[in-house]
């Protein structure tokens, strides 16, 4: 991975303030739709639609004049009448241990602003793992995580959803293109291995547009990312659970971080609307659940508040019956935190008690803090739109 990360040119500046829509994130049928205003005849655009979502999601071409089995006069017009978006990419910082954040800014919203959302890779022997958000800031307030302090701002439409891997696999070289730059890739085959929706946001407060997102993502015949390697990490939005399992189809992740309504009401402020007991009475439902399909519980381990052998056996007790592995997360520190990590043996004697019953608990390395892009550390500096303005937006749209 080392050898990839230095020989990275530095990043493109994307400026996508272009007037003309983005195709990235339409799914196959509005591509379609698409090359219809495009001037495409009816019975042949599921054709054309089939063509270009090859060349946008397998090839990874961010210009119609690359579509070379097209005609040149559709180009053309395709040209005229859309972009393949990619934000622009404001930072990329690389850390100590390999891992890449990118600062990632948005195209022009209906105001004008120009939102940012950060986006990280962490690379290991077998496997990449890409961490991508589905909103720009939270509306969750977890009060140990960095994203929680930015309030939320927007939605990511399906196109910024998908657009965060494309331009992943565009700074790691992972598209087929690039075999001669990389022709020694992963025993996996390939740097983005694994997505994890654990970025910046709630994804299950922004639903539809994730799971366009996922559809696209998992597309055979475009990123072609199976969604057994697709997560969707939630902090206990419980009616859209057993909708997620139904409709989505991915793995699942809960970030549950306490074993008790008291101390979940203070970490996760939600778990007031919606406490443990109706959470895992939510999982337990989760469409297609069973040993080859567990759910993963995040567990941020926090010195003095949620790290008690209490804690760990009460732990045990709530997951019985459901297939499930723990990961346990060292708390990764931000600027102005009340928080501490909790010790080294604390943590090992957490795990051990989970290992016992039954359940596999990991114990999750901090990758990337130096740059924070660790767990719970992502924050843009994009400002928080009062709710009335948001709606009337997001009506508006």
């Amino acid at each position: 991975m080392t050898s990839l990360v230095n020989r990275l040119e530095a990043p493109p500046r994307y400026i996508p303030n272009d007037p003309r829509p983005s195709l990235v994130g339409l799914t196959r049928q509005a591509l379609a739709d698409a090359m219809g205003r495009a001037g495409v005849p009816e019975k042949q655009r599921r054709m054309r639609a089939g063509q270009v979502w090859h060349w946008i999601y397998h090839r990874g071409v961010t210009s119609f004049a690359e579509m070379t089995n097209i005609a040149g006069d559709l180009r053309q017009r395709l040209d005229e009448s859309f972009v393949i978006g990619r934000p622009e990419i404001v930072s990329e910082q690389i850390s100590s241990d390999g891992t890449r954040k990118w600062l990632l800014r948005l195209s022009p919203d209906e105001r004008g602003a120009r939102h940012e959302i950060e986006t990280v890779y962490i690379p290991e022997e077998d496997r990449g793992t890409l961490c991508i958000s589905s909103q720009v800031g939270c509306t969750l307030t977890c009060t140990f995580c960095h994203t929680g302090t930015q309030k939320l701002v927007r939605n990511l439409t399906a196109g910024e959803i998908v657009a965060q891997v494309m331009t992943a696999r565009d700074r790691v070289k992972d598209w087929p293109r690039d075999i001669e730059a990389n022709p020694n890739p992963p025993p996996a085959g390939r740097y983005i291995t694994n997505i994890v929706l654990m970025g910046m946001g709630e994804p299950l407060y922004n639903f539809d547009n994730v799971k366009d997102a996922i559809e696209i993502i998992s597309d055979g015949e475009g990123l072609s990312l199976s969604k057994r390697r697709i997560t969707l990490s939630t902090s206990g939005v419980v009616p859209e659970i057993p909708r997620a399992g139904a409709e989505i189809g991915s793995m699942l992740a809960i970030s549950l971080h306490g074993t008790t309504d008291e101390i979940r009401n203070r970490l996760v402020p939600l778990n007031r609307k919606y406490p443990i007991a109706e959470l895992l009475a939510a999982c337990r439902q989760y469409p297609g659940l069973s040993n080859a399909r567990r759910i993963t519980f995040e567990y941020v381990m926090l010195k003095g508040v949620n790290d008690s052998l209490a804690d760990a056996k009460r732990l045990v007790q709530l997951l019985k019956g459901i297939p499930a592995k723990v990961n346990l997360i060292p708390f990764n520190p931000w600027p102005g935190t009340q928080y501490e990590c909790s010790d080294w043996e604390t943590i090992e004697t957490f795990a051990e008690v989970l290992n016992r019953a039954g359940y596999a608990s990991p114990v999750r390395t901090p990758r990337g803090r130096d740059i924070m892009a660790a767990c719970g550390q992502l924050k843009s500096e994009s400002q928080k739109l009062r709710a009335r303005e948001r709606m009337a937006l997001e009506a508006g749209a």
